[in-house]
């Protein structure tokens, strides 16, 4: 053998000294068996870490997990070792002295004769301190306003709990956001870089008012929108008693909503802008992170819905409210394949007291919760869109039911009136869905009445006189429901092809006695008789009202005077006593 082919041969016991050499290399190394088990480490990781070998033989790699990648993460990076083999990448691990670092870490499967994974063996080496600090800031900082951002937040919120179980001591949670319409609307108006400047200020105001270690967040979720409008201030070390800390709390809530209610100095533009907070305390380890962060969107959203700057503090009931609301939202799914919706009616009756029609009703019969008001899950149907296939059914059934008592000359000449959601008449195909529903059914177009809102007809006038003129040739018939409440013009009353106008029952209550709602109660049945229109008042409850109306010349009425919503047999039933009266 000669000397070059010598040199090729490298005996077992050599092997073993070169391996031994390599694994002692700059890098950090490590051996785990198939499950993970650390079995043998090298200086590099003990010189780098700060475990001695002893520390973390026998134990998992989760040792040396920081809590800045969740599960999903590591199930990934778990997977690409089984189907392939290897997996390289960024971690962040948590040495002995607490310390979290960035390391580009290498895991290697080692398999055996048969293909099993029977090692692992990765080695790993620090990324440089200005790297790292370039990573940590993309990672958690949010580069707009330079604040901790959402994953920063997560785990100063888990530090908190953990140092409120210890101490004793309550935390709050702050949750706010920003006038939404507000800010979209300098967006769109004036472009982003003025909404950016905003939320900078914004920053630098919340900096501003709370005290050395609180944590101000931006929460970044709505992720079509560039930017974001929300923010969470993490308040620590508060009183141990909880109307304390709430106090304590909502101090700093108030001056919060004081210093960003002031205006704005945009580029010259003076603004202002509406903040809304949330607020939840916590003391200990009573709730987890994302249930903190949960119970404070509740107060949130409920202080949105207050209006104003609202500011609102987290109460159970919120969350049992939460729950029920997701109930009824599951259950409401299935009412419509199931049969239980109905419709009541409701009669109208003339100045003589004669019936001449109804308005159909839409109910919900729970099986479990029984007659489910409609206040309860019209607004779920609305938000679902659900209200699109419920409405649907609601004018098959108004208009099957006209055509069922055509076949009665007692009934045959009743209009009955169905209420339409906004989303329901906004279809681009609504007119032909009705011409179908009129056609399948053979109800008498001129039998049906639509009541129309406001707000579906200022939204888009165009569209809603074209709809309406559309359903006008086929001879439906239109009312004008809740004229003089929220969006109400009398542009569109010249307009629309209208029959009558619909007096809400909010200026019929104070009837006679409340002095604006007599004007405009008279008011509303002038302008209607100088346009050629009828006029029906709603809520009509006692004779003193019913007298009133009658003597300024209102055509119609409808309220519990006459009845309540009936169900189809007792309205019929109601019909039948109403021609037997004399």
């Amino acid at each position: 053998m000669d000397e070059l082919e010598r040199e090729r041969t490298i005996s077992a016991e050599e092997e073993v000294r070169i391996a031994a050499v390599a694994f002692e290399t700059q890098e950090g190394m490590l051996v785990t068996n198939a499950r993970g088990v650390i079995l043998r480490v090298n200086q590099a990781f003990t010189r780098l870490t700060g475990y001695a070998a002893a520390e973390v033989i026998g134990r998992g790699l989760d040792l040396l997990f920081s809590g800045r990648h969740d599960a999903v993460f590591h199930e990934q990076m778990w997977q690409a070792l089984r189907e392939k083999g290897d997996w390289q990448g960024e971690t962040w691990h948590r040495y002995k002295n607490g310390k979290i670092h960035a390391e580009w870490l290498v895991l290697t499967a080692v398999r055996s004769e048969t293909g099993m994974v029977s090692h692992y063996v990765g080695n790993f080496t620090r990324i440089n301190a200005n790297a790292e600090a370039a990573i940590h800031y993309l990672a958690y900082c949010d580069p707009l306003t330079h604040l901790p951002n959402r994953s920063l937040l997560l785990d100063r919120l888990s530090q908190a709990l953990a140092s409120s179980a210890r101490s004793g001591r309550h935390g709050a949670v702050l949750f706010l956001d920003l006038d939404l319409d507000s800010l979209k609307t300098l967006n769109d108006s004036r472009g982003l870089a003025l909404g950016d400047a905003l939320l900078v200020e914004v920053a630098q105001r919340l900096q501003r008012v709370v005290r050395e270690g609180d944590t101000i967040s931006r929460l970044d979720e709505t992720i079509s929108r560039m930017g974001g409008d929300e923010f969470v201030l993490l308040l620590e070390n508060l009183s141990l008693e909880a109307p304390e800390a709430a106090a304590q709390a909502r101090q700093v809530a108030e001056k919060v909503r004081e210093v960003l209610s002031q205006s704005y100095d945009l580029d010259g533009l003076e603004y202002h802008c509406a903040a809304h907070l949330g607020v939840t305390l916590f003391c200990g380890r009573e709730a987890s992170v994302d249930g903190l962060l949960k119970q404070a969107g509740l107060a949130l959203y409920r202080a949105r819905d207050e209006g104003g700057d609202g500011l609102c503090f987290f109460d159970p009931a919120m969350q049992t409210a939460l729950d029920e609301r997701n109930a009824l939202m599951a259950d409401l799914r299935w009412a419509l394949q199931r049969g239980q919706f109905q419709l009541y009616y409701q009669a109208q009756v003339d100045a003589g007291a004669r019936v001449v029609g109804a308005e159909a009703l839409l109910r919900w019969l729970h099986p479990q919760r029984g007659l489910v008001p409609p206040g309860d899950f019209m607004p779920l149907a609305e938000e679902t869109g659900l209200i699109l296939p419920i409405g649907l059914w609601a004018l098959e059934a108004a208009c099957a039911q006209i055509r069922s008592w055509a076949r009665t000359p007692a009934t045959r000449d009743l209009r009955l009136s169905v209420n339409l959601s906004v989303r329901q008449f906004r279809q681009a195909d609504f007119v032909a869905e009705v011409e179908q529903i009129l056609h399948a059914t053979g109800a008498d177009p001129s039998r049906l009445r639509i009541e129309v809102g406001g707000s579906m007809v200022l939204d888009d006038v165009n569209d809603a006189y074209t709809k309406m003129h559309a359903l006008k040739s086929l001879g439906i018939g239109f009312s004008l429901d809740d004229f003089g409440v929220g969006n109400s013009s009398l542009s569109y009353l010249t307009r629309l092809p209208l029959d009558q106008v619909k007096i809400n029952r909010r200026f019929v209550h104070g009837l006679p006695g409340q002095r604006n709602d007599a004007i405009i109660a008279k008011t509303i049945i002038a302008m209607a008789a100088g346009l050629g229109l009828s006029v029906i008042a709603e809520g009509v409850e006692s004779d003193a009202q019913r007298a009133f109306l009658a003597s300024h010349h209102c055509h119609a009425y409808q309220g519990y005077l006459f009845s309540r919503p009936l169900s189809l047999p007792e309205f019929e039933t109601f019909l039948r006593g109403a021609e037997e009266s004399p």
